[in-house]
This record gives structure tokens, C-alpha cells and sequence, in this order.
């Protein structure tokens, strides 16, 4: 017997016999006293007095005792998704054309089933704002797979793009446009590096379209956007340089001091991460051309040069 049933049991009796000892007034119990038991009880822990017992069971009316029971045993399907335009509530004909039990259809069922799956596509979208809606996260999801950027930023940059659509922000703008744009929104507030030169590559879009397009959904959403930080770009970098873990904690040490002094306002941080990892590379004796940290970076060894420069005389290597 648990003490809860216990205690309902004492105090049943009690009640039986008569008894009219002092009730606890509810509002002098610290919560802190008060604890709920697996079965959904509040109990005061210092009375055994059960607070709260008339519990609704919002589970399943069965019983699992594995994970694969449970499995088996559930009847609810995957959680909604923003990244689906009907949210992944719709239903699917699958495209095999096979029965309940695995035998082949005759080709009468099999052009029956061709039938259905056409209509199903066709019906899946009511008007013209949710075709837009399913070519844009299409759109994101395969410059997201191309990216090999986690699901919360397709999640992210989906409920980004339904904000612009219901603010009617992508009237004047390419559907393409205004979904990369949220997708590189989405990889700045998740926290993920990832520049504007790598978004627009596997984009179909330009690059000064898709900066000019987030500028401005950026500003009308009212997204607050901090600035990138160039140390998210070292080790990405340095490991398709092939850098040891020494370079890395070098070039951040770099960024660190130079920024500090105010070097790295109004610069690219891309720039200045390979700035940085090409003078660690130079302090740790495992150089690496001015090219090679270019072309990981993509940007121009121009660049690469500037603000190299700019740092060794911060730091007094000169």
C-alpha cells in the first residue's frame, strides 16, 4: 500500500469515527512542502495530507512496458512540422503498388491508384498562397540539405517565411529570393556560420538580392539580429584546412586581442576569421598560402592581406 492510499484510507476512518480534529488551511501550506506523486496526487509532505486527488488520466488507455510496445501500440503519427506547408496533416498514397499485404495490384488498381495519387497532390494546396508556401519550403529544405544545417534551422527559417507571406512582404520579390534570404535569417539567430557567399551558392538567386531581401524582411519582421562572430568560422575552416587544434585556439586568441581594440567593426567576419587563422597557421610553423585560406573562405586574398595585416600590428608582431 503507497502512503497516499494510506493516508486516504487513515483518513477515511477518522471520518468514520467522529473525528474533528483542525483541518490545514490551505493557504498557510509552503509549496515547498507539497510534492505530486507518480499517479498525479499533491501531497503535503509534512501531514501526509492528500491536497489534490480528483486527477484526469490523459494517457492512453493502454499499457506499455518496452519501447517497442509502446511503438506498436501507438496509433498517432509524426508531430506537426512547420517546414511542411499543410504542417504534415494531410495524408499520403504510398507510391508502391502493393496491398495491405504485400501482393502486387492488377494494372486496373494500379491506374486507379495513379488517379488518386495525381488528385491527392492537386488537392493538397486550396489557392495560389499555399502553392507559394510549398515551392518556398521546398526551396529551403533542399538549400538546407545542401548547407548541412541542423532541422531546428529549417524549422527556424519555415516560420520566418510564414511571417513575411502574412505580412504579403514577398509582393515585388522572388519566392526564391525571400526564402533564402529567411533561411540565412534562420542561420544567424540559431547561431550557425554560415556566410552569405555559401548561401548564395546553392541558391538560385543572387548575392545582392538575397543581402538586399533580408535587410529587408530583417527590418520589417523587427528580427533583432546580433553580429556574427568571427570565431564560429575557425573551426570549420580549419579543419577543411587541415589545421591542428593549436592554430585554432591561436586564431581565436587573434580575434579575441583584435577586437578588443575595436578592429573588427565594419569588417566581413569571414575576412577576418581567415586573417586569423592565417596568422596562427604562420605562428604555429604549419603555413598555409594566402590562397588556400582564400578559397575555404571565399573571399579574395586581398581581403585575407588587410586584415592580416591589421592584426600583427595589433597584436605587436610586426
Amino acid at each position: 500500500m503507497t502512503r497516499s492510499t494510506r493516508q486516504r484510507a487513515d483518513s477515511q476512518t477518522q471520518h468514520n469515527k467522529g473525528d474533528t480534529s483542525e483541518e490545514i488551511d490551505l493557504d498557510d501550506v509552503d509549496p515547498e512542502d507539497v510534492v505530486r506523486t507518480s499517479d498525479g496526487e499533491l501531497i503535503h509532505e509534512e501531514t501526509g495530507l492528500i491536497l489534490e486527488d480528483d486527477q484526469i488520466d490523459r494517457g492512453p488507455e493502454w499499457r506499455a512496458f518496452t519501447h517497442s510496445e509502446r511503438q506498436d501500440k501507438s496509433r498517432v503519427g509524426a508531430p506537426t512540422t512547420k517546414t511542411m506547408h499543410d504542417k504534415g496533416l494531410t495524408t499520403t498514397i504510398d507510391w508502391k503498388n502493393q496491398d495491405a499485404y504485400g501482393r502486387s495490384l492488377s494494372s486496373e488498381k494500379r491506374s486507379q491508384m495513379h488517379r488518386l495519387r495525381k488528385w491527392q497532390e492537386r488537392i493538397r494546396t486550396k489557392d495560389a498562397g499555399e502553392r507559394n508556401l510549398q515551392f518556398a519550403l521546398s526551396e529551403t529544405d533542399r538549400m538546407a540539405s545542401a548547407l548541412g544545417v541542423p532541422r531546428s534551422v529549417r524549422e527556424v527559417s519555415s516560420v520566418i517565411y510564414r511571417q513575411a507571406l502574412n505580412e504579403d512582404l514577398i509582393r515585388g520579390r522572388s519566392i526564391e529570393g525571400v526564402s533564402t534570404a529567411a533561411l540565412y535569417a534562420a542561420c544567424r539567430k540559431e547561431g550557425i556560420p554560415r556566410s552569405l557567399e555559401e548561401i548564395a551558392e546553392v541558391s538560385r538567386v543572387e548575392r545582392k538580392e538575397i543581402g538586399r531581401t533580408y535587410r529587408y524582411i530583417s527590418q520589417e519582421l523587427g528580427l533583432e539580429m546580433r553580429p556574427v562572430d568571427p570565431k564560429r568560422y575557425v573551426p570549420r575552416f580549419s579543419s577543411q584546412l587541415d589545421l591542428s587544434e593549436e592554430v585554432q585556439a591561436k586564431a581565436k586568441e587573434i580575434i579575441d586581442t583584435t577586437a578588443e581594440q575595436g578592429l573588427l567593426s565594419g569588417k566581413s567576419p569571414t575576412g577576418f576569421a581567415a586573417a586569423a587563422i592565417y596568422a596562427a597557421s604562420l605562428l604555429c610553423n604549419q603555413k598555409k598560402t594566402q590562397r588556400e585560406v582564400a578559397d575555404v573562405a571565399q573571399v579574395t586574398e586581398v581581403t585575407i592581406r588587410n586584415r592580416y595585416q591589421e592584426q600583427i600590428e595589433a597584436m605587436g608582431l610586426s
